[in-house]
């Protein structure tokens, strides 16, 4: 029986989904997923024996097809080590800005100065919005300051690492200066003579999940309503004071701690990481064809070199300049080093489980599977294409657990679908429409790295967070359906986003007086 290039090619990631939903437990599910890929690929070579070697290490194929599956493999490329890099040193600043109560005297300060509910959830999606260089550290830097003061607020773990989420990939794939522009510039670039940054431009106006989800998040948090496992979330946290936190964070309370000593860390990472990107995608480099290319830098820049690059720069200043303010003894310090690493082990573990379970089911050839189906679907079709390419994207990312991966896969086919001469405006609506279902899926998948990562900054269970966030995404996603098919017939950017959020506004209407709960009333 074949199972390359079929079907059968999204069963793991779909059974390590289901069993993650009904379980809440995400090892086990991730571990179930990636044995049952295991399988299949032993069953498509013949060779039962090979089952542990697939799930621990091992290629499947032979020659130049050969690809790697299993643990060492995921844990070992070194993309995923340099993002493990990166998530330490994050933790550490962290736990150095913690253990100087740097946190605490945020937490202070925006006590003072927010004063609801609707303030605090404002402010973190402002704050996410700043930080658009970066998804994971979008995620981890706002969660990280902006938990005391949703904490204040007696506002959930869910609905803050839902405003994290919603504000980190969302706002990537609208921001020309972003690793994400960078991953897309480099996967469209050269495709029949098109331009990569100029396409990823191009696509912004129609890129309607992204910017429809700007709007649905404004617009929930200034109605102060919730609905589905949201609602009670927040009913909890309001009521019962239950925020969902794990628990494992240390309130350290100091006298001579201020405000500068968040600002500093925080701003020193920010400044450190975008130099980082772009020194490795070499602005300062006479030699690289960038030099002093601001976006050609981040087009050519890589993020799993840059962001550790920074961060570890980062990491030596802050550590000096606690010192130094007296703020945090030597000790504090270097036990902070240890408290930082242990705190992302929970998010290290899950995206290992995450990428090995990809290269499962990349090696059973899910893309292949997603480009017949999608080829197959062109015929009779033409204008309702880019709303059937947002909803494979979508499928896709949600079950593989990779937006990257998926724009990987499906740039190539759409640009093959479109001509970039006679259909320029179609084929940047499907190039959205891709890009939309990418960041949709993803921002869905439990397996998505982005969700783990917004659901370590937020410190909550992360199968809470991915229950939670499905129905807000979801309402979202139906209304970019809706604007894609608009788009594939009108072709106007701004009648489909004007159509788009008077849908936004209008559900959350009928929401807010069916299904939708206010904790305060």
């Amino acid at each position: 029986m074949e199972f390359v290039g079929t079907f059968w090619a999204l069963i793991p990631p779909i059974v390590a989904i289901v069993l993650a939903l009904i379980t809440k437990e995400t090892f086990s599910s991730l571990f179930v997923g990636i044995v049952v890929g295991a399988i299949l690929l032993a069953l498509q070579s013949g060779d039962l024996i090979n089952i542990i070697n697939y799930i621990i290490l091992g290629q499947f194929g032979e020659g130049d097809d050969a690809v790697g599956v299993g643990f060492i493999t995921a844990i070992s490329d070194p993309w995923n080590a340099g993002i493990f890099v990166f998530l330490v040193m994050l933790g550490i600043i962290v736990a150095l800005v913690n253990a100087a109560g740097g946190s605490v005297a945020f937490g202070r300060w925006a006590a003072a100065h927010i004063k609801s509910r609707v303030g605090a959830q404002l402010a973190t999606f402002f704050l996410g919005v700043l930080i658009f260089i970066d998804d994971y550290f979008n995620c981890l830097t706002v969660g990280a300051v902006m938990r005391p003061v949703t904490d204040a607020e007696k506002i959930s773990r869910a609905k803050l690492s839902y405003i994290i989420d919603a504000t980190a990939a969302p706002i990537c794939m609208i921001a020309p200066i972003s690793s994400w522009a960078a991953a897309v510039s480099s996967t469209a670039d050269g495709l029949d003579g098109i331009s990569g940054i100029q396409l990823f431009i191009q696509a912004i106006p129609f890129n309607f999940y992204s910017l429809l989800t700007i709007v649905f998040v404004v617009a929930i948090c200034i109605m102060g309503f919730d609905y589905g496992p949201m609602a009670k979330a927040e009913f909890e946290a309001y009521k019962n004071g239950v925020s969902g936190s794990l628990g494992n964070e240390e309130i350290v309370q100091k006298d001579n701690a201020s405000l500068i000593d968040l600002l500093v860390p925080i701003i020193t990472l920010i400044v450190c990481c975008v130099i980082g990107m772009l020194y490795v995608g070499g602005f300062w480099d006479p030699e690289s064809g960038v030099a002093g290319d601001l976006s050609g830098a981040f087009g050519n820049t890589d993020a799993s070199v840059g962001l550790p690059w920074g961060s570890l720069i980062a990491m030596v200043i802050t550590f000096v300049y606690l010192l130094c303010r007296r703020v945090v003894s030597f000790k504090e310090a270097t036990d902070s080093f240890v408290s930082g690493f242990k705190a992302m082990v929970p998010a290290m573990l899950i995206l290992t489980f995450a990428l090995t379970l990809k290269l499962a089911t990349s090696a059973l050839g899910a893309d292949v599977f997603v480009h017949d189906a999608l080829q197959g679907s062109a015929e009779g079709l033409y204008m309702m294409l880019p709303a059937i390419i947002f909803l494979v994207a979508l499928g896709l990312a949600f079950a593989t657990g990779t937006s990257w991966g998926t724009f990987g896969i499906l740039i190539p086919i759409v640009v093959a679908v479109f001509d970039p001469t006679s259909q320029a405006t179609l084929l940047t609506i499907g190039i959205s429409a891709c890009l939309a279902g990418a960041v949709c899926g993803d921002h869905i998948s439990p397996i998505s790295d982005t969700t783990v990562m917004a659901s370590a900054g937020a410190n909550v269970n992360h199968i809470e967070h991915v229950s939670t966030q499905i129905p807000y995404a979801l309402t979202v996603a139906a209304i970019s359906f809706v604007c894609f098919v608009i788009a594939g017939f009108v072709q106007n950017a701004i009648i489909c986003l004007i159509i788009g959020i008077v849908l936004v506004i209008g559900a959350l209407l009928v929401l807010s007086k069916t299904v939708g709960k206010k904790v305060n009333a």
